[in-house]
C-alpha cells in the first residue's frame, strides 16, 4: 500500500472537538504548507438536544458540518470511522484501526484528546485519547504488533509528537492563534447543529475570551493549550 503521508493526523471522537481544540493550530499549519488530515471516532448520532431528529439524521448532518469545517481550514482529508456516540472502547479491534492509520499516513505529529482530564470528561474522549496514545507506542512502531499490516504493506512508523487537546490540566504548551481564530471561529460556525439554535447565543465572546486565558503568560493574545509531548524512543 503507498502511503498518503501527512504532516499531523488529528484523531477525534466526534465532529466538531477538533474544531473546538485544535482548529486555529490546524490553520497555521495549513498556513505554512504543512498537510493535516482529521480522523473521526465516532458518527455523533447522540449529540443533540432535538426530540424530533433521529440518530441516523444526527449522524449525516455531523458528517457534512465536519467536511464544511475542513473546507474552511484547509484539512486535506476527513476519515470518518463512525463508531457509535456514546460507545467507543478500548478493544484492539479500535486501535488497530488507528494504528493503520498512523502507519498510513506516517505523521510527525498526532494530535488527540486528553484522556487524563480528571472527574467529569466525556467517556468518548477518554478512550479515544488512551487508544491513540497506545497506538503510536509501542503499537504502530513495533513490527510484530499486528504482522498482518506488513502483508498490507504498512510499515512501522515512529511519530515524533503527541499534542494533546485539553481544558486547564497538564498545559505544557501554548499554541498562537491569533492570527487564525476567526478561521476557527469560522470552522466552528459550521457546526450548527452543536453550536447554533441560540445553543451558544456569545459563540466568539466566549470563545475569545477562552484563547486569551489560554495565552496568559505568552506574548500573543489568544492560544490554544496542550500537554505536548515529544517522543524520544
Amino acid at each position: 500500500m503507498t502511503p498518503k503521508q501527512a504532516y499531523v493526523l488529528v484523531i477525534t471522537p466526534h465532529p466538531d472537538d477538533a474544531e473546538f481544540g485544535v482548529a486555529g493550530t490546524v490553520a497555521r499549519w495549513v498556513r505554512e504548507g504543512k498537510e493535516v488530515v482529521y480522523v473521526v471516532c465516532t458518527n455523533g448520532n447522540k449529540g443533540t438536544n432535538d426530540t424530533n431528529i433521529t440518530p441516523e439524521e444526527l449522524a449525516r448532518i455531523r458528517e457534512e458540518e465536519q467536511r464544511c469545517a475542513a473546507r474552511v481550514l484547509g484539512v486535506r482529508e476527513v476519515i470518518f470511522l463512525r463508531h457509535e456516540d456514546q460507545a467507543l472502547e478500548d478493544t484492539p479491534e479500535f486501535r488497530k484501526e488507528i494504528v493503520r492509520l498512523i502507519r498510513m499516513y506516517r505523521p510527525e505529529i498526532v494530535v488527540t484528546a486528553d484522556p487524563y482530564r480528571r472527574y467529569i470528561w466525556h467517556r468518548d474522549h477518554r478512550i479515544t485519547g488512551q487508544v491513540v496514545l497506545d497506538a503510536v507506542f509501542p503499537y504502530a512502531r513495533d513490527h510484530l504488533s499486528y504482522p498482518d499490516l506488513l502483508e498490507e504493506g504498512l510499515q512501522p512508523h515512529k511519530v515524533k509528537e503527541v499534542w494533546l487537546w485539553t481544558i486547564n490540566e497538564n498545559i505544557n504548551h501554548r499554541s498562537d492563534i491569533t492570527d487564525t481564530f476567526d478561521i476557527k471561529l469560522k470552522a466552528l460556525r459550521c457546526h450548527q447543529s452543536q453550536v447554533g439554535n441560540n445553543r451558544f447565543p456569545d459563540l466568539e465572546e466566549r470563545m475569545r475570551q477562552w484563547a486569551r486565558e489560554k495565552a496568559k503568560g505568552e506574548n500573543f493574545e489568544l492560544a490554544e493549550a496542550f500537554h505536548r509531548v515529544e517522543i524520544v524512543w
